[in-house]
């Protein structure tokens, strides 16, 4: 056992202990896949040591939301994947709170669970959901609930930079062999639901140059491989291939992608590792980790985190429906969104590039939208982006683990410039997000630039 994953665990004790002197507890998680596993975890952590508990999901943690929190005068409030940085404003309101989170801290409170205060980078070395995973197995034997956690971490990203997950993420896998095992394969997303042609199609990372977003062309690359793609009439997804195929197509691409000049670090991205969830039926979206994470980061997107939880809590019926319908929801908006990028362009300054939607695409998908549309436009530069929200703009930002290699820190950047102008932002290095006021866009990105213009290295 790792030493930062002994000092947690002692923290961890002490926090399930304070948990434990109460029947009821108010629970409140973020709205993404970390934030939904993360509330499923300490939801049936709880439910199985006989607590009761009220769940709340929120896009962004704030000072009206704990306000809203404090009034209703709760015995005891459990935050989980935020509340680190909200510290201040929890103890300004009295709140008697624990907080099980990965984000950077900023001020102090007894009952914090965070890798951070440890040593550990919660960017990349433990998730919001493998945080409160640590502190389920305090108030029980919660360790069939692994799965969720690596579910959060996949989702978080936090695989990225290294092509597969690392340190704490690991000994959470490692230890836990009966729920979750990992898998070296194509990198490509969408192995156990999408057609083989469309894993190559949607391939944002890495970007396949000639074939990422060109249909006819994944279907030709398939039949000059003599690839007999589909079956009776049905496609075949990447699960039906024989393992000859599999190595075939993992070859050809290679190939392909060091004749097509694809950069060494991106071809070594084509290979890595799998999360295959061994308590969930082949073949669906809960099979693999990375699907999983998109299926419950739809439900989030559009305000339904409670269907994605119920989903976590082993609803396969009416739950899981409505996490489908949803999911499909959530891909036409993508599509629709990246076909707004493509036709009004984005602004490209010396260190970034952006694009402001507006009302066009929800400020819940801009982010990922922007994500997606990198790989069309400028990879060498981090891309923005802004969307409509009530209180001013919603701002995400998105690098490549290429940058952020090169200094880039997104989360660093953005929280200088919101402390400079007004809003609040945050997350991690190769993506954050803010809400800024209305009438200080030009202001922001003006200063975002200066920034990260300070962060990158020129390439050696």
């Amino acid at each position: 056992m790792s030493d930062v994953m002994d000092k947690m665990l002692q923290q961890a004790r002490k926090c399930a202990e304070e948990i434990k002197r109460y029947r009821e507890v108010q629970l409140v998680s973020h709205i993404d896949a970390d934030g939904i596993t993360s509330g499923a975890i300490i939801a049936k952590s709880l439910q199985r040591a006989g607590i009761e508990y009220d769940m709340q999901f929120v896009k962004q943690l704030d000072e009206n939301i704990i306000k809203e929190l404090a009034d209703r005068n709760p015995e005891l409030t459990i935050f989980t994947d935020l509340g680190s940085g909200q510290i201040e404003h929890i103890n300004n309101y009295g709140l008697n709170a624990i907080v099980s989170d990965h984000h950077r801290p900023q001020g102090e409170i007894d009952l914090h669970l965070n890798s951070h205060l440890f040593g550990a980078n919660g960017s990349f070395e433990i998730s919001g959901s493998g945080t409160t995973f640590i502190l389920a197995n305090q108030l029980g034997n919660n360790r069939d609930l692994a799965d969720l956690a690596i579910t959060g971490c996949i989702g978080d990203m936090q695989y990225r930079k290294y092509g597969k997950i690392v340190s704490l993420n690991r000994e959470i896998l490692e230890n836990n062999p009966t729920a979750i095992i990992p898998k070296t394969d194509i990198s490509l997303f969408g192995k156990q639901t999408r057609p083989v042609y469309k894993m190559l199609q949607y391939s944002s990372d890495p970007y396949l140059p000639g074939l990422t977003g060109n249909e006819n062309a994944c279907i030709t690359f398939l039949q000059n491989m003599g690839l007999k793609y589909a079956n009776d009439e049905k496609w075949r997804r990447w699960i039906d291939l024989t393992d000859e195929e599999k190595t075939n197509i993992s070859s050809s691409l290679l190939q392909y992608s060091m004749q097509n000049g694809l950069s060494s670090y991106n071809i070594s991205r084509l290979i890595g590792e799998s999360y295959i969830l061994l308590q969930e039926t082949e073949g669906t979206e809960m099979r693999d980790a990375s699907e999983y994470s998109t299926l419950l980061n739809a439900t989030g997107r559009y305000m339904r985190a409670e269907i994605g939880m119920a989903v976590c809590m082993g609803d396969r019926g009416d739950a899981y429906e409505e996490a489908k319908n949803l999911l499909a929801t959530h891909r036409k908006n993508l599509v629709d969104g990246l076909n707004f990028v493509k036709e009004n362009g984005v602004t490209q300054l010396s260190h970034l590039q952006y694009f402001d939607a507006g009302s066009k695409i929800p400020e819940t998908i801009v982010g990922i939208v922007a994500g997606m549309s990198h790989s069309s436009n400028n990879r060498y530069l981090p891309i923005i982006a802004f969307a409509n929200s009530d209180d001013g703009y919603k701002v995400s930002a998105r690098g490549t683990q290429e940058l952020v290699n090169r200094g880039l820190n997104l989360s660093d950047a953005i929280s200088k410039v919101c402390q400079e102008i007004g809003g609040a932002g945050g997350g991690h290095d190769i993506a954050a997000g803010a809400t800024v006021p209305a009438g200080k866009k030009e202001i922001f990105i003006e200063k975002l630039n200066a920034i990260i213009a300070t962060q990158i290295k020129k390439p050696s």
